[in-house]
């Protein structure tokens, strides 16, 4: 647990980081990956950065709660503190196994991250995480300590601190010095302390239990209460205010029984299961189910998620929704789009956000923009379910784009959009995989409770988000998200992860049914993981989705019920010819005059349909149906319409007549050409709407006078590439980055530290530590070629084309032209160096090689 096993103690966190070994300083830099934006130069630098506010608070927030507990009773402890002073905050006069076996890893978990250092006998907190953790009046501590009778008497007159250590017994002092550190020796000793408060009415005791746990603060009148002034006499409330006193650290701990948080938490809350959900048997235990049907329900709900996103790119196939000026989709736009899809209008904005994780759906850049398939949902179809559903998955899992917010407000106030910008939250992808790993931890076909799920997530990050339930808890609403968005891609099923939902996380091949549970990570998934992982949650899903049928059952109330996924041409050739009516296990299709005119205008004609009917029935085709198709293609092409601007010509001069004495075709401003033709001034589309909306059913023609076919005009984007997610802070650096930042690191500091041997006179004073050598040109050179013969290596100040000088260690190979070859011990590698740019040479006392 020490830094040290003998010798002199550090005095400084530089210090203690040089009695480091190698692997030590890669878990610091690995653990905090912000101290190697840049690379530090040498052990000082890095302990400098490493105590800046902006990288300790980032450090904190990454502590799990006990860990941080840790560090909060450090803060409220002397400076330097030992092991023991820490335990006995800690556990308290009682103690406490669970914390007493939990502190040691606390302990050590902070002195890896460099927020402590020092040897157990003098833990010293650095000095920005005391500032941020130690109690003040402005920061209050979430221990509920108040400050200690030193900082609170600061400001009080020596009278007044006389009249308090005389009223509670304690021999005067005409040195303010020694009487405040009298009465602080009188609230330590807890037998002089009980035997204090035995004497105090009962009335005070009861304010000191309002304030011993916090907060230490309160207010009081110009003339307090007895109780009160009995208090304020005996030092156990001290005036911070004219109407302010505070409850002294040293009284509240006696009160607490030496403990600084009323509950130490050691270990972390466990994830329950879901008390609601229905067992299958009655030995089953509460909140699981067999894990076949868990597996079977959320294969169910994958393939609904693949059907959504392909009636998502189908609604926008000619184009979608225009593209709000500052980005994203409207508000109207989303809810269109959610009635399209039969969901709610947040579940909307998932599956939008979704296939724009997946590079399906994207805006195509255009002057008047607008949403639209990319090229690559134009393979996507094509691919095996399983695959189509791993690649939507995994898009999920490592996207930064939170949907969740849609609705909501930034920090300016302005509503956030889908597809909009300001989505990207970069803790998502770590909270999904986490909270999917917590469902992993449960028996197979267990549903987790989850305010567990939530408490759990609370406990190892106290500090990423503030009280439970308040809207700014960011990481426990991903973590609420994640439950619900799991469920709509088929991840879970009936709450419980199924059998490719932990192939999507496991952190290696396993056997099918039984992947390991994987460890937490911390560090992004690269992005061949996600394809393996892909690849094996696609291999777990294969066998518990439905085969596609290549039938439907039609039913006399002209409606078609697919039982299970159809062929693909079959659900195409379906959709033109039918109104999808509802979906689920079994999607119902209905016939409608529009639908079937809709199919003869993409060129079918009646005996087409009869036949396709036939062929894929599998219950008798119901006269009505046949009924309407045969109706609907008599009619279809009897009127002809084309462009004059646009006209309409018939054979029956009887149905002219009809819509000339329509009055609601006269906005058409139709004539009379010829017994047979009636001309128009609106365009021929126009003209097919409003004939159409009269009951008629017209066709289009083209200039040969052929029928047209109509056919939708797909709409695609340029090509598209899914978003790149948004980092949360610096990546946790590769091993090989490491070890070179390692080795890089520890030159730099010998460079800095080094015992250099004396130039003989007349060369330059030798300079301080951490100064660049100065030599003359001559010298210079002089060094270095002699170092490259015998092989020694030097110590240069060097200052590079854009101005930055650095010290380095090197080993000369050869000098000519005006330029030295040499390896470099801080970069590790061989470099080539302009003599003019360096400013000066020494020989080192130790060759470092």
């Amino acid at each position: 647990m020490s830094e040290r096993s003998g010798g002199t103690p550090p005095r400084t966190l530089a210090e203690a980081l040089r009695t480091r070994d190698d692997d030590a300083l890669a878990a610091l830099l690995r653990a905090r990956p912000d101290l190697l934006s840049p690379v530090p130069n040498d052990l000082g630098q890095l302990a400098t950065r490493a105590g800046t506010r902006a990288s300790v608070m980032r450090a904190l927030e990454r502590l799990d709660r006990f860990t941080l507990q840790t560090a909060e009773a450090l803060a409220a402890s002397t400076d330097p503190a030992p092991y023991e002073a820490v335990r006995a905050l800690m556990t308290g006069d009682e103690g406490d196994p669970k914390v007493e076996a939990a502190l040691p890893r606390a302990v050590a978990s902070l002195r890896e991250q460099a927020l402590i250092w020092g040897a157990d006998d003098r833990l010293r907190l650095v000095r920005t995480a005391r500032e941020i953790l130690a109690p003040s009046p402005n920061h209050p501590s979430p221990t509920g300590l108040g400050p200690t009778v030193a900082e609170a008497t600061a400001g009080m007159s020596p009278g007044r601190i006389q009249e308090i250590i005389t009223t509670a017994g304690l021999p005067s002092t005409h040195d303010p010095v020694s009487a405040v550190t009298a009465l602080a020796a009188l609230f330590t000793d807890r037998t002089r302390m009980a035997a204090l408060l035995d004497t105090a009415p009962p009335e005070a005791l009861s304010v000191l239990d309002r304030l011993v746990w916090g907060p230490p603060y309160g207010e009081i009148t110009s003339k307090p209460a007895p109780p009160v002034q009995w208090l304020r006499d005996h030092g156990l409330l001290l005036p911070t205010s004219t109407r302010t006193v505070v409850l002294p650290r040293e009284a509240a701990l006696h009160l607490r029984g030496g403990r600084a948080h009323r509950h130490a938490e050691p270990e972390p809350p466990e994830i329950l299961p879901h008390p609601s959900t229905p067992r299958t048997s009655s030995s089953a235990s509460p909140g699981t189910d067999h894990p076949q049907v868990v597996d079977s329900a959320a294969a169910a709900q994958a393939f609904t998620a693949l059907a959504t996103i392909e009636e998502l790119a189908k609604e926008w196939n000619e184009g979608g929704p225009s593209v709000l000026r500052a980005g994203g989709l409207s508000v109207r736009d989303l809810k269109r789009t959610a009635t399209a899809l039969d969901v709610t209008e947040p579940v909307a904005a998932f599956w939008l956000e979704l296939g724009y994780a997946a590079g399906l759906l994207a805006a195509d850049g255009e002057a008047d923009e607008r949403y639209a398939p990319t090229p690559a949902y134009d393979q996507w179809p094509d691919l095996p379910p399983a695959e189509r559903w791993a690649r939507l998955a995994t898009a999920w899992l490592g996207a930064t784009r939170t949907a969740g917010l849609v609705g909501g407000q930034d920090s300016k106030g302005r509503t956030l959009a889908a597809l909009g910008p300001d989505l990207d939250r970069g803790a998502a992808p770590e909270v999904r995989r986490h909270v999917l790993e917590l469902l992993s931890s449960l028996p197979e076909g267990t549903a987790p409770d989850p305010e567990s799920v939530l408490a759990r997530l609370r406990w190892e990050r106290p500090l990423r988000g503030a009280v439970a339930g308040r809207p700014e808890d960011l990481r426990a609403r991903i973590a609420a998200w994640t439950l619900n968005e799991a469920e709509l891609l088929g991840v879970t099923g009936r709450g419980a992860l199924s059998t490719h939902g932990r192939a999507l996380i496991a952190p290696e091949d396993g056997a099918m049914g039984a992947f390991p549970k994987p460890a937490s990570r911390t560090g992004p998934v690269t992005p061949g993981e996600s394809r393996s992982a892909g690849a094996r949650a696609a291999r777990a899903l294969a066998p518990h989705l439905p085969e596609p049928l290549d039938h439907v059952l039609l039913q006399a109330d002209l409606t078609a019920v697919a039982p299970g996924p159809l062929l693909r041409p079959l659900a195409e050739t379906l959709s033109v010819l039918a109104d999808v009516e509802s979906r689920g296990g079994a999607t119902v299709y209905r016939f409608t005059p529009a639908s079937v005119r809709r199919a003869l205008d993409a060129g079918q004609s009646a005996s087409d349909l009869h036949a396709f009917l036939a062929a894929h029935s599998r219950t008798p085709v119901p006269q009505p149906l046949s009924y309407l198709i045969d109706d609907m293609a008599r009619r279809h092409g009897h009127l002809r319409v084309g462009a004059a601007s646009a006209y309409v010509r018939c054979d029956d001069e009887a149905v002219l007549d009809e819509i000339l004495a329509d009055r609601r075709s006269q906005g058409l401003r139709l004539r009379r050409l010829a017994p047979t033709v009636l001309a128009a001034q609106a365009d021929p589309t126009t003209l097919l709407d409003g004939l159409r909306a009269m009951g008629l059913a017209p066709a289009a023609e083209s200039a040969e006078g052929d029928v047209l076919i109509t056919r939708a005009h797909a709409r695609r984007t340029p090509p598209r590439t899914p978003p790149v997610p948004v980092p949360d802070g610096p990546p946790v650096p590769a091993p090989t980055l490491l070890g070179a930042a390692v080795r890089a690191i520890r030159a730099g500091d010998q460079a800095a530290t080094v015992v250099r041997k004396t130039l003989p006179e007349p060369a330059a004073t030798a300079p301080a530590p951490g100064e660049l050598p100065r030599t003359t040109s001559a010298e210079t050179l002089a060094t270095v070629q002699a170092a490259a013969l015998t092989g020694s290596a030097l110590w240069i100040g060097y200052v590079n084309a854009e101005g930055t000088a650095s010290q380095r260690v090197i080993a000369p190979v050869r000098v000519e032209g005006g330029f030295v070859t040499a390896y470099d011990h801080t970069a590790d590698e061989v470099r080539t160096y302009p003599l003019h740019r360096i400013t000066g040479v020494a020989e080192l006392a130790d060759d470092p090689a």
